[in-house]
């Protein structure tokens, strides 16, 4: 299902009144052998080539020279363009052109993509002028047919004027492609980060041998510490490799900078320690403070991360503090500040705020109750954050600012739909990267309430109301009557969906099948108020008794495995509860089958290898239920799936990468982002350390990612590039499962 669609392009939707329409000569009828850029040479004139406002032109030495302003924010506030430009759906184009800027080090970003909505971009490069070098060339796959297509050079973004000149423009279509061939490094793939000293050590080995195969672990100094054989084990679907299997888990001691040594290849270095995951622990929740709307995030407290406050109604933000609905949907306004942004752009959404919240406060939750939690590891000062130090543990602290937004989005009383929730809220369009969130020039608005959104705060709320009971009697009961009310208003309008295409400046998040949220809000307001109401709710539900525990995992359009967990961990005395616990050992029985039969080890293998978006949480999601099975049975098998299925998230994968930013060797860094955009804009940062890509989506919906990954298998339908936002975005539900997960291991030790 498509979570999400984000236009990169937006220049000309932005620039519409400012730009000089010039006459376009005709269209080309393709792009075979042909050059879609017209006078791309400057020899007597700039036509067509278009400009935006307060850029001034001109010919100098064959060039066109443009004096950009000084004082703009973004990249699209000073650009040059062209429009009318054909492209061929599976072409391969070759975009060039020669750059030079005074002074040197000006970043110009380079798109080709829609001149008009959706804006998408198909193409973009950001070159350092003079760093780079001064000629530049790419090659791309167009994913669409259009003759609507542009070529923009933006330019804005510096606080001091300067002067661009260019030359030589080329858009030539024709030309042989250059397959994508991403790095895959050695041929060894193991967890670049740590294995336990007592938990499970595998590898894959991806190599054209068909018998087994010596292997060597090293230590940091090279010295033989254990060795075996490999164990052949196929082709894997999932990434079309011939592969072997290697387990060393027989080596318990501790140490830092190991290597496996194999088939005249060596892996990447790794611990056999439980340190990084202490950190990991901590830096995956810290994700959140970075994410936070409506406060400013200080450089004290996230070195590097610093940036005004997002949408608190200071220009340039229109703002969140008095919010309009869409037109023709309510005649109020809400204060919405605050909350986590949801992912790479700008909206803040309930249905996804609210399964994120449940996984981040289950974290805690989990920790309470388990045989091996720690509690104590996410208390007060852990986070360092500006709640630290009130006598609050810092992750509910952390939780409690999403919290708090999720029950503004709630109908006042006297509204229709009074006690629904808003679905989502967000700009009016989409904007364009990078863009800080204090620098979101557009409107903000309200989208119409939805019987899932409403559930999602019902179950967090109720959620929230016993865990925050020992800290602040007064916000818990306040979320506990916002729960209550939620589920009434829900029950009333049990069929208010949103649609699938309101998905414009922001996400649509579309989910017309609640009986999961039904269940899992009964669930919690049951297992916070003990109420017979909900206890008789949960116990006729068809969903109580159904097989929830699919290939795909949970997530935010499918939510009974929340209430399942809960139900089966969190104190209680549900009748039948032992059947309960039950289950959820029968869905980590399969995902324990999965990942034994996966040369990748791993609990996650979608019909027909078939990434879904995301699938790097739901690898983690699946791991929550094998690690829920060892905190219910103590049996090492499910501890050990859990265990081993983080090998895959951080490196023992097909790319030999891993999707947590800043863990392990080499690590996704380009995570689609509007403000950690360093691929962009070297003034920006890339992601927080513990930031966790979406990683492999076989419906690679983004332009880019068509233009590069066209046929692309299973594990290999990736990229680390900020463009690709259908398989290197980041969002607050999938770090929430890497929260979770990160948590279990580090009480592994």
């Amino acid at each position: 299902m498509n979570r999400r669609r984000t236009a990169l392009l937006s220049l000309t939707g932005l620039l519409a009144t400012a730009l000089t329409a010039l006459p376009a000569a005709p269209a080309g009828a393709g792009a075979d052998e042909v050059e879609q850029v017209r006078n791309g040479t400057f020899d007597t004139t700039t036509e067509p080539w278009w400009a935006s406002a307060g850029v001034t032109t001109s010919l100098s030495d064959g060039r066109l020279c443009a004096d950009i302003p000084g004082g703009t924010t973004n990249r699209w506030d000073a650009a040059l363009g062209q429009n009318d430009i054909t492209l061929v759906k599976g072409e391969s184009y070759r975009f060039s052109f020669a750059a030079t800027g005074a002074p040197a080090g000006h970043v110009v970003r380079a798109v080709v993509g829609l001149s008009v909505a959706p804006y998408d971009a198909y193409y973009e490069v950001s070159p350092q002028l003079g760093v780079s070098g001064d000629t530049y060339s790419y090659t791309f796959t167009a994913p669409a047919d259009t003759e609507r297509g542009q070529v923009a050079l933006q330019l804005g973004g510096s606080p001091d004027p300067w002067r661009f000149c260019v030359d030589d423009v080329s858009l030539l279509g024709g030309v042989e492609p250059e397959p994508y061939e991403p790095d895959t490094g050695p041929r060894v793939r193991v967890n670049q980060v740590a294995y336990l000293p007592a938990g499970p050590k595998n590898a894959t080995l991806v190599t054209g041998a068909t018998e087994r195969l010596p292997w060597q672990l090293k230590d940091a100094g090279g010295r033989v510490v254990r060795q075996g054989r490999t164990v052949p084990r196929g082709v894997d679907d999932s990434s079309g490799q011939n592969v072997h299997s290697i387990d060393f888990g027989a080596h318990r001691a501790r140490g830092t900078g190991y290597t496996l040594a194999v088939d005249g290849e060596t892996s990447r270095p790794f611990d056999i320690d439980a340190g990084a995951y202490e950190r990991l622990r901590l830096d995956s929740a810290k994700y959140y403070y970075t994410q936070r709307s409506g406060i400013e995030i200080r450089d004290d407290l996230r070195p590097g991360y610093a940036r005004p406050a997002g949408h608190v109604d200071a220009a340039p933000n229109q703002g969140d503090g008095r919010v309009p609905c869409r037109p023709g949907v309510c005649d109020y306004t809400l204060d919405v500040t605050g909350g986590w942004y949801d992912a790479g752009d700008h909206g803040k959404y309930v249905v996804n705020g609210g399964i994120s919240t449940w996984e981040v406060l289950s974290t805690y939750e989990r920790a309470r109750h388990a045989r091996t939690g720690q509690a104590d590891k996410l208390g007060d000062g852990t986070l360092n954050i500006p709640e630290s130090g009130n006598g609050v543990p810092d992750i509910l602290d952390e939780a409690r600012w999403e919290l708090e937004f999720l029950l503004k989005m709630q109908v006042p009383e006297g509204e229709p739909l009074a006690g629904m929730a808003h679905h989502k809220i967000h700009d009016e369009q989409w904007t364009g990267l990078p863009l800080l969130p204090g620098d979101d020039p557009q409107k903000r608005e309200l989208h119409p309430p939805s019987t899932a959104a409403t559930l999602n705060l019902a179950a967090t709320a109720a959620q929230a109301a016993r865990l925050y009971r020992p800290y602040d009697g007064k916000f818990a009961a306040e979320a506990l009557a916002a729960a209550r009310t939620a589920w009434t208003a829900a029950l009333a309008h049990p069929g208010e969906y949103a649609s699938p295409d309101d998905g414009v400046g922001g996400g649509a998040y579309p989910d017309d099948e609640v009986s999961d949220e039904f269940y899992w809000a009964a669930a919690e307001l049951y297992l916070t108020t003990g109420e017979r109401r909900f206890e008789e709710y949960v116990l006729k539900s068809p969903v109580h008794t159904a097989d929830i525990f699919g290939p795909l995992g949970f997530d935010w359009s499918r939510t009974a495995v929340a209430g399942r967990l809960d139900l089966a961990t969190v104190p209680n005395g549900l009748p039948g509860r032992d059947k309960v616990r039950s289950s959820v050992v029968k869905g980590a029985d399969r995902y324990l089958a999965t990942l034994t039969a996966h040369p990748y080890g791993m609990p996650y293998a979608p019909a027909g290898n078939v990434y879904d978006w995301g699938s790097s949480h739901q690898v983690l999601n699946n791991a929550v239920v094998l690690a829920t099975a060892y905190d219910l049975t103590g049996a090492a098998k499910y501890r050990d799936g859990a265990l081993q299925s983080m090998d895959y998230i951080l490196g023992r994968n097909a790319l030999n990468i891993s999707y947590v930013t800043g863990y392990g060797e080499v690590s996704a860094q380009n995570q689609h982002s509007r403000w950690y955009a360093r691929q962009l804009d070297p003034a920006l940062p890339n992601p927080p350390a513990g930031t966790l890509s979406g990683g492999p989506n076989s419906s690679i919906q983004d332009p880019y990612a068509q233009s590069m990954l066209q046929g692309c298998v299973g594990q290999f339908c990736f990229i680390d590039d900020i463009q690709s936002w259908s398989t290197n975005e980041h969002t607050v539900n999938w770090n929430a499962a890497l929260t979770r997960m990160a948590s279990f291991v580090a009480d592994q030790r």
